[in-house]
């Protein structure tokens, strides 16, 4: 490993490390509460929806909470008991909120619930694995807790070729993976193998700060002769930052608003590497997760395995705390943690460390001073970024400076704060700065949503607007030809001469009336219509059209009164009776026959009913030519016989292309749904290729 090429990042600090007063003792199992409060979310993106009630038994390792979208995932009981309250409760945060939150009264039996373990997983689709993990609700156990399956599954265009294994945990007084690492070095290893079955890269690298000598040991003995490589790193904080560390072990930098993954690199940490080893080897989600307890005010500080939703309080009670000596509780390290106001609050999957120090240990900072641009905080900046600058537009709210400025690259280490001589809060601003920012791009997303809702009803109504009028002109122009027609009635030839001696007259006014009969019955509709509108909407000039359409409709009336009675009287219809009772019988013959045909008549009964249909049909013909009509045709065809697994196949490759197209309009459709959904229809359409060219 001394011959292995590391490279550095810019900046960086060397604060003290205080992690001896945890790490001389072995992970110690926290004592089972006899209460849990689970909040929904714990992880970036949306929180879970219970699916469970209360008064409902549960078991451990059972879900309690669905995933609500693809940025999330489902939450389960750590343990077994009573749902006891579903509803608003205490959660880590700066403010003291309370939060949706499932709470959990234990039975003390701490009973599981049925496991499915998997322990040939390379026989498992990846998005089956994918999904696995996904369902075990694992998120990030090392930073801000995003969904582990979503980021194994965001592929960017180029493959991943390096997955990185962070294992610095570069922030004093944290040492949870650091005896995890000594502890469970197996399980990790196993872990890593999974991932990296799982993405295929070129390269594996574990990245470990050198102040982790026993870790270190115990990972080159668990990985053997595994192709994973190990690079031991300089302590120098925050080289756990995960774009720090991937330039401290490949030299490459991500750009500026990316992500690792966009030059094909992933990064995860050691205990969300464990998590996954637990998930897919013994079938457990994730109900339990390693938190350093430290700080002076502790009797015993050391590192538990906690119970997800376990009061804080009672943690710190297991570790000795002495309440009069803690100046303040601190949820994460010195450096990147928040302050808790209260000790009701619950350990969430994200918590990995809990330090209560003493007022000596821990100092409150001396009021801050004005800046003396001494360039102290550029120089200890790991993102290269300007914190003196940023700090000025953060004062003046200068959005559009601290978007050029690169605000959003500041990872809030706190390195630029702690080297600051004016003792100027500066990540306090720049986390202000960004919710700034991130709240009126929330406010201009709605108003450009509204927009758009406006404009498209401000475009419905103006098609409406000319529907209207296109039908306005359109009972105009036919109250116009009813008044033409009215006109030419006038003028027909005189009805007493003999039509016998007028046979193109006949003919003519025959026509006629077919085409006055049509004029006259759009005529009678539009001026429905035009009622109906008046009714709804009284109008003058609705009412003035539909005074024009009634006198439009009884010109057509009377020019139509007029040509029928010029016209050659009709023709009884002859026969029609014969003709539709043998149109009747013959529907009849035809349904006892095929109802027998079912039946399983015999042949005798078959014959006598088809001689039956055979005699309907010549009284059908002969009914037709005294009706002067032609007669139907009757054209017999032999059916194939149906192939019920050409039917089989087609039935299922459009079951295939619907679920497809339905999967594609969700734009929350997970993609390892497609993926299986693409490869669905794949497989149906070449089985029926193979079927048809047999």
């Amino acid at each position: 490993m001394s011959d292995v090429k590391l490279w550095d990042f810019h900046g960086g600090i060397h604060p003290p490390e205080h992690k001896a007063l945890s790490n001389r003792t072995p992970i110690q199992p926290a004592p089972l509460p006899a209460r849990l409060i689970l909040p929904l979310g714990q992880h970036i993106g949306a929180p879970a929806q219970p699916i469970v009630a209360v008064g409902e038994r549960v078991l451990k390792g059972q879900t309690i909470a669905a995933a609500s979208g693809r940025v999330s995932v489902p939450l389960h009981a750590p343990t077994s008991g009573t749902v006891s309250f579903i509803g608003p409760q205490p959660y880590p945060h700066v403010s003291g909120m309370l939060a949706p939150a499932i709470v959990i009264d234990s039975d003390g039996l701490d009973a599981w619930a049925p496991l499915a373990p998997c322990a040939d997983y390379r026989g498992l689709a990846p998005e089956v694995l994918l999904e696995k993990i996904r369902q075990a609700g694992i998120s990030g156990l090392g930073g801000a807790g995003f969904p582990t399956a979503v980021k194994l599954a965001a592929r960017p265009q180029g493959k991943i070729h390096t997955l990185i294994i962070n294992g610095a945990e570069c922030e004093p007084y944290i040492t949870a993976d650091d005896r995890l690492m000594r502890e469970r070095a197996a399980e990790l290893v196993a872990g890593i193998e999974i991932l990296a079955w799982l993405i295929q890269p070129e390269q594996v690298l574990i990245g470990i700060e050198d102040n982790k000598p026993e870790a270190i040991a115990a990972l080159q003995a668990a990985l053997g002769e595994r192709p994973f490589g190990l690079r031991v790193l300089p302590t120098k904080y925050p080289s756990g930052g995960e774009k720090q560390l991937v330039e401290l072990l490949t030299g490459q930098q991500v750009p500026s608003g990316g992500l690792p993954t966009d030059v094909g690199m992933l990064c995860q940490n050691v205990g969300t590497c464990v998590a996954i080893h637990d998930a897919v080897l013994q079938g457990r989600p994730l109900v339990s997760r390693i938190v350093t307890l430290t700080g002076e005010a502790l009797a015993r500080p050391m590192n538990v395995e906690a119970l997800l939703g376990t009061p804080i309080g009672e943690l710190l009670a297991f570790a000795g705390l002495d309440e009069a000596r803690m100046d303040r509780l601190i949820m994460g390290g010195p450096m990147m943690g928040f302050t808790l106001p209260s000790l009701e609050a619950p350990l969430i999957k994200t918590g990995n460390c809990l330090l209560a120090p003493t007022r000596s240990e821990l100092p409150p900072p001396p009021p801050p001073l004005p800046c003396i641009r001494c360039g102290a905080c550029a120089d200890a900046c790991p993102a290269s970024l300007l914190p003196q600058q940023l700090h000025f537009f953060a004062l003046g709210q200068e959005h559009e400076q601290l978007r050029a400025h690169n605000l959003f690259d500041c990872i809030e280490c706190g390195a630029c704060a702690y080297v600051c001589p004016s003792s100027l809060p500066l990540v306090q601003y720049y986390r202000a700065a960004k919710a700034e920012i991130r709240e009126l791009e929330q406010k201009q997303h709605k108003a450009e949503h509204s927009r758009r809702r406006f404009e498209l009803r401000q475009e419905r109504l103006r098609k409406a607007e000319e529907q209207k009028e296109a039908e306005r002109q359109a009972r105009a122009e036919q109250a116009a030809r009813a008044k033409a027609l009215q006109t030419e009635s006038a003028a027909l030839p005189d009805r007493t001469a003999p039509l016998a001696a007028q046979p193109s007259l006949a003919a003519g006014l025959l026509e006629q009336q077919k085409k006055l009969r049509i004029e006259a019955s759009m005529a009678q509709i539009a001026l429905k219509k035009a009622e109906k509108q008046l009714a709804a909407h009284a109008t003058p000039e609705l009412e003035a059209q539909v005074a024009e359409l009634r006198a439009a409709v009884e010109a057509a009336k009377k020019a139509l009164e007029a040509v029928t009675a010029a016209a050659p009287p009709a023709v009884p219809a002859s026969n029609d009776a014969a003709l539709k009772k043998a149109k009747i019988e013959l529907a009849i013959k035809r349904t006892e026959l095929k109802k027998a045909e079912k039946a399983g008549a015999d042949d005798a009964e078959l014959t006598c009913l088809r001689e039956a249909l055979a005699s309907a049909e010549r009284a059908l013909h002969a009914a037709e030519e005294a009706s002067d009509k032609p007669a139907p045709q009757l054209i017999r065809t032999d059916k194939r016989p149906v192939d019920e697994k050409l039917r089989t196949l087609k039935t299922e490759l459009a079951f295939a292309r619907a679920d497809l197209r339905k999967l594609e309009r969700d734009e929350a459709a997970d993609p390892p749904a497609l993926e299986s959904a693409r490869t669905r229809l794949a497989e149906a359409e070449r089985k029926l290729a193979e079927h048809q060219s047999e």
